[in-house]
């Protein structure tokens, strides 16, 4: 038998072997008068109630009674039956239940209600959970109400653990059937089982945990709310092969059909070493030496950096998350990185390159070619210079005056009037300096030799004169040699002639030599000026002067300047002036001593005599 029906009949007393053998629990109504069945008939399974014995008995005693005349008599011929779908169902909180069965019962009845219970066992009144406050708006019946009994119960909670059991009800009072054991609910969360922290490179396994197990589920992974894969599995774990830093996150499970219905989210936690290490700078763009700049260290690490280390190239040069360089110069430029390090391992970041821009400095001017520099060679001159962005623009200056442009400055045929200074200016966006000025010595031979005399003015004879060589040459003239004409005549600077004679007078000439050559000077006349000397007197014709005939007397001096005039004298007495004294038709009396005096500006002097004999001419009378 699936089942039973209980009448009202007190008077009936059958076997009580009947209902103790084949039924696993009655129970008595409040009335006494009714037999409620607890357990279809059959069934192997039993189910222990709370009950006293006695009324385990009284009751047993009451059903088989009832039962007896019911079955004896064949009033209703088919069985009592509920086939539940399912007697245990495990269901996720927040979920929707379906119970259903397959509803059997005597032929001549029709089915007026059909409802369902919870915990017949502990509630004898059996009243519809569908009118039960704590089912309110839950609960729908389906099904047929003849053959189908169905029951939907939509989000269902924790406290909804129960046994629900198929209440029927006929057009016959007393045709009333109750099916147990019936479906046992049991609710469950799921819940996500792992670890909460793990080391990478390490394996993970997590587990969605379920206090009963579910029917055929399919579990879906969720990380930070979304789903690791397209894909449900059938296992409830999820394994973690060989875990990284990316792995850590908030992971939460679902079942497929109840994707909405999602466990409480675990995090999962990694630890790792520092990774993802990069320097960043303040402020940002260029950076311009005298500035300050920030350089901050940014990674990520689990646990948390403790330490950082500043490299400039290789070498250290600070701790901490930040490093500041104030007032930074030139010599700052370079790459930096910084190196991280936790409780499990180091990193360090990709290299930061900080480029210092500066006005020019270390600004110099180098020559080419090194060495002695000839009059007459090419030199070219080079600015170098440390500048950054690099100089734009470069000018050359001979002491103050700018004589050209470039980063070069060539110099063909160079001469000695090239000599001096020289300092390049070099130029950038930021600035301008001036380097130190270089020599430019050009060696020459001498040049512009002169000779000059001292003291200046006419030179008269029997004073001292000094001749002074003056010749512009690099290096400096080694000797000088001085020339009358061509005749060497002295050595050194100057030369001194005392008591200067008449004699002197000519051209001189200074040779001036250095280790590069020699010149010699344009003449220099030295013009003595004296009082006529070598006064003399000549007569013309010579021989014999006979009176009658006609002499002339010359007279002949050295005088500087010439003399001016010439006086004559017979005896002591002046006879004439002139160059020349002539005297015509001679007389006796014209004999004597003749003396030419010649004068100039420096004054005079007197011929030795010259005697006149005159000669009488005889007179032959015949």
């Amino acid at each position: 038998m699936a089942g039973a029906s209980c009448h009202s009949n007190d008077s009936l007393q059958l076997p009580p072997s009947l209902c103790c053998n084949t039924y696993s629990v009655c129970y008595l109504s409040e009335s006494a008068q009714w037999c409620r069945v607890a357990a279809g008939v059959g069934e192997e399974r039993s189910e222990a109630v709370s009950y006293s014995n006695s009324d385990c008995l009284m009751g047993s005693r009451l059903c088989n009674q009832l039962f007896h005349a019911s079955y004896v008599s064949g009033a209703f011929g088919t069985e009592w039956s509920v086939k539940y779908n399912q007697q245990e169902i495990c269901a996720l909180k927040g979920s929707t239940v379906f119970m259903s069965g397959t509803l059997t019962h005597p032929g001549g009845l029709r089915v007026t209600e059909v409802f369902w219970v919870i915990d017949p066992a502990l509630n004898l009144s059996w009243p519809d959970m569908s009118k039960n406050p704590d089912f309110s708006g839950r609960v729908e019946y389906l099904g047929d109400e003849q053959k189908l009994v169905s029951l939907k119960l939509r989000d269902v909670m924790k406290k909804d653990e129960h046994e629900y059991c198929v209440r029927i009800k006929t057009d016959q009072e007393m045709q009333k059937y109750l099916q147990r054991p019936g479906v046992r609910l049991t609710v469950t969360e799921l819940c996500v089982e792992a670890p909460e922290e793990v080391t990478e490179g390490e394996t993970a396994d997590l587990t969605c945990k379920t206090t009963c197990s579910l029917t055929d589920p399919t579990f879906i992974w969720y990380k930070n709310g979304r789903p690791l894969t397209t894909k449900t599995i059938k296992n409830n774990q999820l394994h973690l092969q060989t875990v990284s830093s990316e792995d850590a996150g908030s992971y939460s499970c679902a079942v497929g059909g109840s994707q909405h219905l999602r466990s409480t989210a675990h995090s999962l936690r990694v630890r790792y070493p520092p990774k993802s290490v990069s320097v960043s700078i303040s402020p940002s763009g260029e950076i311009v030496e005298g500035s300050s700049v920030t350089l901050t260290c940014s990674s990520d690490g689990n646990p948390p950096v403790k330490m950082y280390t500043w490299f400039k190239g290789s070498t250290p040069v600070g701790e901490g998350k930040t490093y500041s360089i104030p007032n930074i110069r030139s010599e700052d430029s370079g790459e930096y990185t910084c190196q991280s390090r936790n409780d499990l391992g180091e990193r360090r970041s990709t290299d930061l390159q900080i480029n210092v821009l500066y006005p020019p400095k270390s600004v110099s001017v180098s020559i080419s070619p090194s060495g002695e520099i000839v009059e007459g060679s090419s030199v070219t001159l080079t600015c170098s210079s440390d500048g950054n962005p690099p100089v734009k623009m470069y000018t050359w200056f001979k002491g103050s005056t700018p004589v050209g442009e470039g980063k070069t400055y060539s110099i063909p045929n160079i001469r000695s009037e090239h000599s001096g200074e020289y300092t390049c200016q070099s130029w950038n966006d930021h600035g301008q300096r001036r380097s130190t000025a270089i020599h430019l010595n050009v060696l020459y031979p001498p040049k512009r030799v002169s000779v000059s005399i001292s003291p200046s003015g006419e030179i008269v004879e029997g004073s001292s004169v000094t001749l002074t060589c003056s010749s512009d040459a690099n290096p400096p003239e080694k000797n000088n040699t001085w020339f009358k004409g061509s005749t060497p005549v002295g050595e050194g600077k100057t030369y001194s002639i005392p008591n200067i004679r008449s004699e002197d007078s000519g051209e001189y000439t200074c040779q001036s030599r250095n280790d590069l050559g020699d010149r010699r000077s344009t003449a220099l006349q030295i013009n003595v000026l004296y009082p006529p000397k070598s006064v003399s007197v000549s007569i013309s014709p010579s021989g014999e002067i006979v009176e009658g005939s006609s002499v002339t007397l010359t007279c002949s001096s050295d005088g500087n300047p010439p003399e001016k005039n010439n006086t004559w004298f017979k005896g002591s007495t002046p006879v004439g002036e002139g160059k020349t004294y002539s005297i015509p038709n001679i007389r006796s009396e014209d004999s004597g001593e003749y003396t030419c005096q010649s004068q100039n500006d420096l004054g005079d002097r007197r011929s030795t005599a010259l005697q006149i004999n005159v000669l009488c001419k005889l007179l032959v009378v015949v």
